[in-house]
């Protein structure tokens, strides 16, 4: 009687863990303590799961005054107590990203680039293993240029793609290539779409985004320092991006998807164009315009995180 007791609870147990943010590496199993370096924090140092345990949404951004702005913005939509404008940078004691928790969500800063938000994945998801985090879902809100996109439009991705059109991240590990797909998950995706039609506010859709490792060369822009092609080259490999269903770019969302992906993670990316990249290099919309366009993202997310935790029905 008491084995088949013990195998009752082991298979609850089993059940629990696989419900947790899990991370694909054994070696954090046997570390005494895991210093999350750019967060300023410790598994030894700060009590993770009392901090962090409740965490359903997690959203990350390039611009640490963007993702503070958010965060006082989701405050104000989930009607939390206290003033929006307290809200505290959990990451005070480091330079490299900013850090607000808002009840059950967490804003991130992620800096520019994958190497920025590569680095702060990593810690972030064991932050949110460690915190025995469960059902979370993760959001990448951005801005973007776009390929056959009116300025102001929100492309939520469907699937994040290279350079060659490819849905896979390379990443290097000890001088080998590994390539990781970069998909990812439809249902959040549609659901989003699904809030951007009863928000009714601003043009949405739904489609593949380019990846680049830099702003200028790397997504074919005429006025950077260094340029070796013409226009006609540029336009000619921007309409094989749109052919290819790409319709933005940007410069995070494979790394992004690649991590949700292997750590089982469900994962959005949704970003909004500030420009249309067949009509120009330059961001010339003025400062409100621009300022106006980086709150769609936010609005959007935070119209599902309304709707998830039933304020919205």
């Amino acid at each position: 009687m008491a084995l088949i007791l013990l195998n009752h609870m082991g298979n609850e147990e089993n059940e629990y863990i696989k419900e947790q943010v899990q991370v694909n590496n054994p070696n954090l199993d046997t570390m005494e303590e895991d210093i999350l370096y750019h967060f300023s924090l410790s598994t030894k140092t700060h009590n993770l799961p009392e901090m962090f345990g409740d965490i359903k949404f997690v959203c990350v951004g390039g611009s640490a005054n963007r993702m503070k702005a958010f965060a006082q913005f989701i405050h104000q939509e989930l009607k939390l107590p206290g003033n929006p404008g307290d809200v505290k940078d959990i990451c005070e004691g480091t330079d490299r990203y900013c850090m607000y928790k808002v009840g059950p969500v967490l804003s991130i800063s992620h800096g520019m680039g994958v190497p920025s938000i590569s680095i702060m994945l990593h810690e972030l998801i064991k932050l949110l293993h460690h915190a025995q985090c469960r059902d979370v879902v993760l959001f990448r809100l951005g801005t973007s240029g776009g390929v056959g996109l009116a300025p102001g439009t929100v492309v939520i991705t469907e699937k994040a793609v290279d350079y060659s059109f490819r849905p896979q991240f390379e990443q290097v590990v000890l001088g080998k290539v590994i390539t990781r797909n970069t998909e990812l998950d439809e249902g959040v995706a549609n659901e989003l779409l699904q809030c951007s039609s009863e928000l009714q506010t601003f043009p949405t859709v739904i489609g593949n985004t380019m990846c680049t490792h830099d702003f200028y060369e790397g997504q074919g822009r005429l006025d950077g320092a260094l340029c070796s092609f013409s226009q006609e080259e540029k336009l000619e490999y921007l309409r094989k991006a749109y052919e290819a269903g790409v319709r933005n770019i940007e410069m995070e969302s494979t790394v992004f998807a690649a991590m949700c992906r292997v750590c089982g993670l469900k994962g959005a990316v949704v970003c909004v164009t500030l420009l249309n990249r067949f009509e120009g290099d330059q961001i010339t919309s003025s400062h409100d315009v621009l300022v106006e366009y980086q709150q769609r993202p936010q609005i959007l997310v935070a119209h599902f995180i309304k709707k998830r935790l039933g304020y919205i029905i």
